[in-house]
């Protein structure tokens, strides 16, 4: 149960945050959000608010999306001979169209649908109550909402509100704004961890912080915050040089130079022999120094988050060196570091979850179409030719894209699955 909230927690974090870029921004250029949905599939909970957009809560946590007015893929579907119904005002205008079967609106009035437009002249046309010797048209309020086959009921899409009629800056911003706001989670992840770990480590010196009790950095008299000069010889500027010299010495004698409170004095240890990875390796038992200030914590933060970010992009590299499924992970492999993260308390969630949100963000900012990073592809070169690609062949490169991360994304769970369960 700890696992799957844990996952549950993470993933609806990294989707709330990357979704809510795309939401604000799309508010902001005065695109209607339809719906913001968190999860896939079949609808467990959906709740129309006041700003037009209706928010719900989906059966698959795989991910999630905001759906914009105007994007050809989102439209509702409206085809003649369609047996509909139409909640009228007063003054006999539309204001809910239902096409669903799972509800019924009472004192709505039923048609036999001849055609409808929702974009521009804000009309539907049809039999009203099986009478085809009758044409009725009605006009429909540009606020209206269609109540889907699936019972979700969204706003309908006017022209003035769809995402095309925005300026093209504010269409790649809001394509941006997904993988902007998984970048600024990650710094306030790696901040708010500096923080809980009291400071930063800083490899970039001889000194070390805390040593462990009964270790044998502590019974050669080694204390928090002593320098270390040299081991065997060897001179000690950093970290990295530290475990260098320790590490391949598993069981072995070593001989030390330490500064402590500005006095070098040698002393001797031997250095503890333990398993990792199926080797035997050195330790002696101390942790590197901490920075404890707040800039440090901060700047901590930032260069930790920058860190992440180039090994994520290293990986993706080595991804064309040498393309290998084990190199990818899909919610299976999330859910298995989520278990291991459960075990090990709230800063290795924390850190779990700037490690997804980073990679999240990178990724979705390829150049892929059905990424933001393929979107935003599109916005540059519509703005390059000066005016955008034909529709259908747009919506043809997205569902290539599409079909395309579906395949992988099928075969990496089932890679997922057959490395941690068979």
């Amino acid at each position: 149960m700890r696992t799957i909230i844990t996952f549950l927690i993470v993933f609806g974090v990294l989707v709330i945050v990357h979704e809510f870029g795309h939401f604000f921004f799309a508010k902001r250029a005065g695109i209607l959000v339809r719906e913001f949905s968190i999860g896939m599939g079949p609808k467990l909970i959906a709740h129309m608010a006041q700003d037009g957009t209706t928010y719900t809560l989906r059966l698959l946590p795989i991910g999630g999306y905001v759906r914009m007015a105007g994007l050809e893929d989102e439209e509702t579907e409206l085809s003649p001979g369609m047996p509909l119904s139409v909640e009228l005002t007063p003054q006999n205008e539309v204001k809910r169209i239902n096409v669903s079967k799972k509800v019924h609106l009472p004192n709505s009035v039923p048609m036999e649908l001849i055609a409808a437009d929702l974009a521009d002249d804000l009309t539907i046309k049809g039999y009203v109550n099986g009478d085809e010797s009758q044409e009725t048209i009605y006009h429909v309020q540009h606020d209206a909402t269609v109540i889907e086959e699936n019972g979700t009921e969204v706003r309908i899409a006017p022209r003035d509100v769809q995402f095309q009629s925005a300026k093209l800056g504010a269409r790649i911003m809001t394509n941006f704004a997904g993988p902007m706001n998984n970048f600024i989670l990650t710094i306030v992840l790696f901040i708010a961890l500096a923080f809980l770990q009291g400071g930063v480590a800083d490899y970039n010196t001889n000194q070390i912080g805390e040593v462990q009790a009964g270790s044998p950095a502590a019974a050669a008299g080694l204390k928090d915050n002593d320098a270390i000069v040299s081991i065997d010889g060897k001179k000690i500027n950093k970290w990295e040089d530290l475990t260098g010299a320790v590490t391949n010495k598993p069981g072995k004698k070593l001989s030390v130079v330490i500064d402590q409170n500005g006095k070098q004095k040698t002393v001797e240890m031997t250095a503890n022999s333990v398993k990792s990875n199926g080797e035997k390796i050195g330790q002696i038992g101390v942790a590197p120094y901490y920075k404890t200030g707040f800039g440090d914590k901060v700047i901590g933060g930032l260069t930790q988050s920058w860190d992440m970010t180039k090994q994520i992009f290293s990986a993706l590299g080595s991804l064309f060196s040498g393309f290998s499924l084990d190199k990818l992970g899909g919610p299976v492999m999330m859910y298995q570091m989520s278990s291991e993260a459960s075990k090990q308390g709230v800063k290795t969630v924390i850190y779990l979850m700037a490690l997804l949100s980073v990679n999240l963000g990178i990724v979705n900012l390829l150049p892929i179409p059905a990424f933001d990073g393929g979107k935003i592809l599109l916005n540059f070169i519509e703005g390059i030719r000066g005016k955008p690609l034909d529709p259908d062949k747009e919506g043809m490169i997205t569902m290539i894209g599409f079909g395309f991360i579906m395949f992988l994304m099928i075969l990496v769970t089932w890679n997922d699955i057959q490395r941690f369960f068979f």
